[in-house]
């Protein structure tokens, strides 16, 4: 008999060699069960040193029981104790599950009696499902063999399949239903090795087998289909198992990480045409996941609706009629002749309208899938030329339901893709940026989402301005067309706003749309990106950039679909990318674009008269005397009422006015009216290194600032206001936060204590993989008076103190910044001034210098 010692040396060594033996698994099985194999060699030995009798019986559950042991994964026992099991024998289990972890093995385990066993899959679903996956390591067969018998007859499939559905779409949900992630989860996300579990869960309650030869054997899977799955899990499988060698634990996730050194182990390279890489080794690698996910979500969905026929009885239910060619039939679609989209190609497009139209429908029937499956080359030049197919395909966009699920299942099954086929050249597309967190087409279908979302009444709270403009908007089919094709110019090379717009003109013009709503698409696809550009780097505020907008946007159909499209477009990147503060300002900038456009013969003169009585108004609602404010008024010129809205001013005079004259800084905070983080108003009288200053305090606070307003008085304080958020991991009440920061901020200035180092920090993980190049550029704005510093880096904390610091040094005055934070990229905007810049050679050098600073060590 070994001693504890002996095995753990042993089981190290021979994991060690099949480490050795599969390192860059072809298969995944072997491996597979050859660690399951030597973990049951060292189970059994260790159990054989305590002598236990038959009647206590040690089994592997869960992915174990299967026969499947990845690398780090965990060990997953059930030891199944007699109805009444003595305390010398608990005390031997106890000394047994100790060795475990001694020898190495990471062990999740349950000590149970059968009566245990029941009582607790009663309760819960997830101890049903690892029970049916149990294999007998020890003990008595034919207990065991009774044990499983008792086991299955405890569990009702048609509850048991429920249950599991329910879990799915759960599951799902966490991964905002999104097949295509750019650092998907190969285990849990939808189209990953979960999704195979679950057929083989659903399969094993019935007692039809464990794999899918089996569910082939009972007509299932064709012969074809079943290649193919074998195909997806062994991509899944091999994948999963090199992660798990890579990253040395249980690592599920294909980050950006492991994703190049990963490509280099499966041999894919980089491949190159004139000069630049045209596709990257680690975009090969996510290729081939993405298409073994996508087979696992086309067939998965089949065979769930193939068990449920078997496992629900469907005696009396009525078949409803829609037509020659469809019918309904216990709550599902299918067509009436297998042959069908072969004979007559249209009905691909006619089944989704019909399963748009009939709300009876639950879902589409499993030989119905299969047929689209198969017959999906039948969308070819012939069938995009037919102009009854082009009108199919635009009712689809009409109809006031389930447009985003069906163009997620046209997707899914490359319908989508081979009728426009520049969408197909974009599906699982990646996209390099710190931001986005999809490919191109699962992004695409987000916004495409979100835009509908907008007109559910459910969800009408979450947005009502965006809900009230798309209610009241003629002819909508025209935003979700724009949402589709916004981002189909990517990975061509160029501008892809316009190389979108391009082939969006080419395609509207073939389709029956009015003259009006095909130029509105294009125009949509043209400039998706402007809104979001000028609320986050201009002055939304300013007369001059909202009449200017409104030039370029013309009349109030074009603002409010390109408001909604901006609005779907942000939120649909990333959830990281989307804030209350950015929301702010686009409907700041729509609602003061909207009023110009409705006004006649507006002058800056009149606009700033109309905000100071909106400001007067508000203080009255404080009880200010109707000349209260002119002391402090009298202080501030035409440029601060223009680039501050009507509310700031009303603030500003109120908290103040009692300190206009005061010879020390004073700090007043209150919640942003956007509800996420604090808008902070610093005056004093004017001082060097001021911005640095209270840049630095909120980047050691760990706050982050979104904006800030920087404005001189004409008797010479300094009056900046910062807009700064408050990450989530804070749980400080905003009371406490308020009066730290105006406390706290106040002292530092009034101290004028020496400028802090800028924060150490160590590049992210995403930009290790994904670095911004940083970029700086001064230029002289529009009217000579100031110049515009802009800045592109990766975003850390520093930023913007190093940038202050040395515009501080070169005495350069900071009018106002843009602070635009896109996932872990900066885009930075600052209006400036100071003797210096009007030399070139002094305005290179000042570039230099924030090259070398903001440029990543």
């Amino acid at each position: 008999m070994r001693s504890v010692t002996a095995i753990r040396e042993s089981y190290a060594t021979a994991k060690a060699a099949l480490r050795e033996r599969f390192n860059v698994p072809s298969k995944a099985a072997p491996l597979l069960n050859a660690l399951a194999q030597l973990t049951d060699t060292t189970l059994v030995e260790l159990w054989d040193r305590h002598e236990f009798t038959s009647e206590v019986l040690l089994a592997a559950v869960g992915g174990y029981g299967r026969g499947e042991l990845y690398p780090s994964s965990d060990i997953d026992l059930l030891i199944l104790l007699p109805d009444q099991p003595s305390p010398a024998l608990l005390e031997k289990l106890e000394i047994f599950v100790g060795e475990l972890w001694d020898i190495g093995l990471e062990v999740g385990h349950s000590v149970r009696t059968i009566a245990d066993c029941l009582n607790e899959a009663e309760r819960d679903i997830t101890v049903q499902t690892a029970l049916l996956e149990t294999r007998v390591l020890v003990g008595d067969s034919a207990r065991f063999a009774e044990f499983m018998d008792t086991v299955h007859r405890h569990i009702d499939p048609k509850e048991f399949f429920d249950a599991k559905l329910i879990e799915q779409q759960a599951r799902y949900g966490k991964f905002q239903n999104a097949t295509y992630k750019l650092e998907p989860n190969i285990k849990e996300a939808p189209g990953g090795l979960r999704d195979l579990h679950l057929i083989g869960w659903i399969a094993a309650s019935q007692r039809l087998g464990r794999d899918w030869h089996a569910l082939a054997a009972l007509g299932m899977l064709t012969h074809e289909e079943n290649q193919k799955l074998c195909e997806a899990e062994r991509v899944l499988r091999t994948y999963r198992i090199a992660l798990h060698w890579r990253a040395k634990r249980r690592e599920d996730r294909i980050l950006f990480d492991y994703q190049h050194p990963l490509a280099k182990e499966f041999g894919f390279d980089d491949l190159s045409a004139a000069g630049r890489i045209t596709q990257r080794a680690s975009e090969a690698l996510m290729a081939e996941y993405y298409l073994a996910a996508r087979i696992v979500t086309q067939l998965v969905p089949v065979l769930v609706q193939a068990l449920r026929a078997r496992i629900f009885s469907f005696i009396g239910r009525q078949t409803i009629q829609i037509c020659e060619d469809f019918q309904i039939r216990d709550d599902l679609l299918e067509i009436t002749d297998p042959a069908l989209f072969e004979r007559k190609p249209a009905s691909i497009l006619a089944l989704f309208l019909h399963f748009e139209q009939r709300r009876e429908a639950r879902d589409i029937a499993p030989e119905t899938l299969r047929a689209l499956w198969h017959a999906r080359n039948k969308i070819d030049d012939e069938f995009l030329q037919n102009p009854h197919n082009r009108q199919l395909f635009i009712a689809l966009f009409r109809e006031p339901r389930g447009l985003t699920r069906i163009l997620r299942r046209m997707n899914q099954y490359g319908v989508l893709g081979r009728y426009i086929p520049e969408f197909g050249d974009i599906v699982g597309r990646m996209q390099h940026d710190l931001f986005h967190v999809y490919t191109v087409d699962e992004h695409t279908l987000m916004v495409l989402r979100n835009v509908r979302r907008f007109a559910v009444p459910a969800f009408t709270h979450e947005y009502p301005l965006c809900s009230r403009l798309l209610e009241e908007f003629a002819r909508p089919e025209v935003l979700y067309l724009a949402a589709l094709f916004h981002d189909i110019g990517k990975g061509r090379g160029g501008d892809h706003s316009q190389l979108g717009a391009a082939i969006t003109r080419t395609w509207v013009d073939a389709h029956p749309l009015p003259a009006d709503d095909r130029d509105l698409i294009v125009w949509l696809v043209t400039h998706h990106l402007t809104m979001s550009s000028i609320a986050q780097k201009q002055d939304v505020y300013d007369p001059d950039v909202i009449a200017e907008f409104a030039a370029l946007v013309k009349d109030q159909r074009h603002l409010n679909a390109l408001y909604l499209l901006t609005v779907a477009d942000i939120r649909g990147t990333s959830p990281k990318v989307w804030n209350a503060w950015k929301a702010k300002l686009l409907e700041d900038l729509f609602k003061g674009t909207a009023r110009y456009l409705n006004s006649q013969n507006i002058t800056a003169h009149s606009w700033l008269n109309e905000r100071q009585d909106e400001a007067l108004r508000l203080l009255r609602l404080y009880g200010f005397r109707t000349d209260a404010h002119q002391p402090f008024w009298s202080k501030l010129d035409t440029v601060y009422f223009l680039r501050h809205d009507a509310r700031d001013i009303a603030w500003h005079t109120r908290v103040l006015l009692a300190h206009m004259d005061a010879s020390q800084a004073t700090v007043k905070a209150k919640l942003s009216e956007s509800g996420e983080g604090l808008q902070v108003v610093v005056y004093t009288p004017d001082q060097p290194d001021l911005f640095a200053q209270i840049c630095s305090f909120f980047e050691r606070a760990g706050y982050s600032i979104f904006d800030a307003h920087i404005h001189t008085t004409t008797h010479g304080y300094a009056l900046d206001t910062f807009y700064v958020y408050i990450p989530d991991a804070l749980s400080t009440s905003y009371r406490d936060l308020i009066n730290y920061v105006e406390y706290e901020l106040a002292q530092r200035i009034i101290k004028k204590l020496p400028l802090q180092a800028a924060p150490s920090t160590r590049l992210s993980r995403q930009q290790k993989h994904f670095p911004v190049q940083t970029h700086v550029q001064m230029r002289a704005d529009e009217k000579g008076k100031f110049y515009v510093l802009s800045v592109v880096a990766g975003d850390r904390p520093g930023l913007l103190s190093t940038i202050a610091r040395i515009l501080a040094s070169n005495r350069i005055e900071i009018q106002s910044a843009k602070i635009m934070t896109l996932g872990e990229r900066a885009e930075d905007n600052f209006l400036i001034s100071g003797s210096v810049l009007g030399d070139e050679r002094s305005r290179l050098q000042i570039e230099n210098e924030l090259l070398q600073a903001l440029n990543p060590q």
